[in-house]
């Protein structure tokens, strides 16, 4: 086996990976699949710091939601899928998901595919605050929602932490919804996988490139972070197809990111099912075809 960590930001995958060393129920965590609208999903729930020790995640809840069947937008697949995922995110975002701005960012680097993931998903999503402070009778039926997208410190040189914490302490929103690419273990999640927590998110950890960690720690309010894993660090990949001699070769040398080949379709797709979900989950009264006419 290799002497290196597998990486994944996914804490469904990181449980796998604990219960291949140590078969049993883990302490501090709790663990169930679903279904919903015909799309599984998976909830679990780190509940004590023996949980967090044992799969290296924060305390919260994560769950996440098989997305294989929506490869195209056709039928009724996709209203299903983004319906089941806006109420695993109204279930994080608690009984109040409508009172207050909400503040969605989109995480990530423009002009790199697999990590497009966060500005693309912003073109998608309902921008509203300033229709709502401006003519909040002609639009009472849909909740503020304000959206930006910090970039990556390479090209901005500010941290996207120190960018959102500032725009929240002047702009006043409830909540934050951070979306970003991901990374995964298994050849099989990339763009086939979301996973939402409450936990927030720290950009690049999947990747050993962490930045500043966007959470209510950091931030001040809650942060629903959402992502799809896009990439898997070739390390692991070799490791889980079990050539534990490659891997440790591969560790020793260049690192290397293994991502789809049809990527650009397929994060472009994955986009569209976030922010079409956000958009159910913050206006509850609008419905996919409401979505589709307001950002035509």
């Amino acid at each position: 086996m290799p002497e290196f960590a597998q990486r994944t930001d996914l804490a469904a995958e990181a449980r796998e990976l604990h219960l291949e060393t140590k078969p049993g129920a883990i302490d501090g965590v709790e663990y169930e699949d679903a279904e919903a609208r015909g799309i599984i999903y998976h909830k679990l729930s780190i509940l004590s710091e023996n949980g967090q020790a044992a799969l290296g995640k924060p305390i919260g809840t994560y769950y996440t939601a098989e997305i294989s069947s929506v490869l195209r937008r056709e039928g009724e697949t996709f209203t299903d899928t983004v319906s089941s995922i806006s109420e695993l995110i109204r279930q994080l975002l608690g009984e109040n998901e409508s009172d207050g701005c909400s503040l969605v960012v989109g995480l990530g680097n423009r002009d790199i595919t697999p990590d497009a993931i966060g500005p693309l998903c912003l073109e998608s999503v309902l921008v509203t605050r300033h229709l709502k402070e401006h003519a909040p009778t002609d639009f009472k039926f849909l909740s503020p929602v304000a959206a930006i997208s910090p970039g990556v410190l390479g090209t901005s040189g500010i941290e996207s932490a120190d960018y959102i914490k500032w725009v929240c302490d002047n702009l006043k929103p409830q909540r934050v919804i951070a979306v970003d690419a991901l990374a995964a273990r298994e050849l099989d999640r990339l763009c086939r996988t979301i996973q939402i927590t409450d936990t927030g998110i720290t950009p690049g950890s999947g990747v050993g490139n962490s930045r500043s960690a966007i959470n209510r720690q950091v931030i001040g309010i809650p942060v629903i972070a959402i992502g799809v894993p896009t990439v898997v660090d070739i390390r692991s990949l070799l490791a889980d197809m079990g050539d534990a001699k490659l891997s440790e070769n591969a560790a020793d040398s260049n690192e290397m990111i293994v991502t789809p080949r049809n990527i650009d379709s397929e994060v472009a797709c994955a986009s569209r099912i976030i922010a079409y979900s956000i958009n159910l989950a913050l206006h509850t009264g609008l419905s996919v075809e409401d979505i589709d006419m307001l950002i035509g």
